[in-house]
């Protein structure tokens, strides 16, 4: 089964390599937004379509950026600000819940140009996550800041902030109550300024149906490559429901879930259980394979690997100067898509979409 996925993973990425274009592409981009138990059965066509839409707009968005010149640093924060506020991904606004009934937000970016970084973990009041991350990068002599410290750097240099309530969604809060339950653990609190329980109202509209019946790990990033032969990773994400005792996870680890080597060739985002993703050092063990003359493709398959046999799933994403995506995975689906100056924009969500 693995191997089937890895062909059908590679072809997906042939579709967006130069052999199937008239020439290299001056610019290009892959995004994802997590990777896990996602089959067809699982998904509505309604949301199956409200998936790929939302892919299309992130792509659209980031792809906007490299048509009229701009930075791959730019052009990957302009995606995944998208996924930021769409309550479809966990990140941002829909992110999943801790323990204690709050939104808690782990960011990375990285300029692969120089090695420059920013990360922070534990936002809670930041509209977006990645724009801190890139300002820890830019803006302060550091690499990544955290909590309340990382909230008030953000808001310091003049980044959104609103209130912690503004991440809610009622679709996350259930799946915290269904986890917390079966873990016999006790519920918190409903969240100050959240809506009125649909229970309480009456109101079972679509945005507060259950969740989905899916493990994923719903982490979003992106990965570009500018006209000028730049390379740039981001990521971030709203980490495990029910993740206790200030848990971080590998998307804001440089390395781990986040990385972009010009020198290797290489940028990545991660999606995955992140504790196995930070050991097996998965994003920068990919680039330092590429840099070693492995194939991307290959490279991405193989740390994938590594991590499913340390005992952690997920998937990647990769770009490399050559401007021709590669993703791998070792779960049934991740939610993703490619556009380049050559080629149009295509979205997938199963392991076995070309």
């Amino acid at each position: 089964m693995r191997a089937a996925f890895s062909g059908l993973i590679a072809l997906f990425a042939l579709c967006f390599s130069p052999a199937h274009a008239q020439d290299a592409p001056r610019w290009s981009l892959a995004i994802h937004g997590g990777a896990g138990v996602i089959e067809r059965s699982s998904l509505t066509p309604e949301q199956d379509a409200a998936y790929r839409a939302s892919l299309q707009r992130a792509l659209d968005a980031g792809s906007a950026v490299l048509t009229r010149g701009g930075s791959a640093l730019d052009a990957v924060q302009a995606a995944v600000e998208i996924m930021e506020d769409d309550p479809l991904f966990n990140a941002g606004r829909g992110a999943v819940f801790t323990a204690a009934g709050r939104n808690e937000l782990d960011a990375a970016v990285m300029d692969g140009s120089d090695l420059t970084a920013g990360a922070v973990a534990g936002l809670t009041a930041t509209r977006h996550p990645i724009a801190a991350a890139r300002a820890v990068m830019e803006r302060s002599p550091h690499v990544m800041l955290i909590g309340p410290g990382a909230d008030a750097f953000a808001a310091s240099v003049g980044l959104e902030q609103v209130d912690p309530s503004w991440f809610f969604t009622e679709r996350r809060w259930q799946g915290l109550t269904k986890a917390l339950t079966e873990a016999g653990l006790p519920i918190p609190d409903r969240p100050a300024g959240a809506p009125a329980s649909p229970t309480a109202s009456g109101d079972q509209g679509a945005e507060v149906a259950p969740p989905l019946n899916e493990k994923k790990f719903g982490t979003v990033g992106a990965v570009a490559l500018d006209s000028q032969g730049r390379l740039a990773a981001a990521t971030s994400t709203g980490g495990m429901t029910a993740k206790r005792w200030g848990r971080v996870g590998d998307v804001p680890v440089i390395g781990a879930g986040t990385y972009a080597s010009n020198a290797d060739g290489c940028a990545v985002s991660a999606t995955g259980d992140g504790e196995y993703f930070i050991r097996a050092t998965v994003a920068r063990d990919i680039c330092a394979r590429i840099g070693a003359a492995t194939a991307p493709d290959a490279a991405a398959q193989a740390e994938i690997d590594e991590a499913k046999a340390l005992g952690g799933l997920g998937g990647v994403i990769v770009m490399t100067t050559g401007g021709a995506p590669a993703f791998a995975m070792s779960t049934s689906g991740m939610y993703r898509g490619a556009v380049s100056s050559t080629a149009p924009a295509r979205v997938a969500i199963y392991a076995d979409e070309d």
